[in-house]
């Protein structure tokens, strides 16, 4: 192979490897769906409590009218 063919097969081969973006799509859905998991953890870790303290309460009551 002449140097002229390796450089017009390596611009050739750069020139194809710049234009596929499926890797940058995988990371970007990786991303969103660690930052929607994220989300979801802080919202329940946030919610959870009082709902705990709710149903104890209900639990307490449904004892006494028993």
């Amino acid at each position: 192979m002449t140097r002229l063919a390796a450089a017009r097969s390596l611009r050739t081969l750069s020139g194809a490897l710049s234009r596929q973006t499926r890797g940058a799509t995988a990371i970007e859905y990786g991303l969103i769906a660690a930052l929607i998991a994220l989300s979801a953890i802080g919202g329940m870790s946030a919610v959870g409590q009082p709902v705990t303290g709710l149903f104890a309460s209900i639990n307490a009551y449904l004892q006494t009218t028993r």
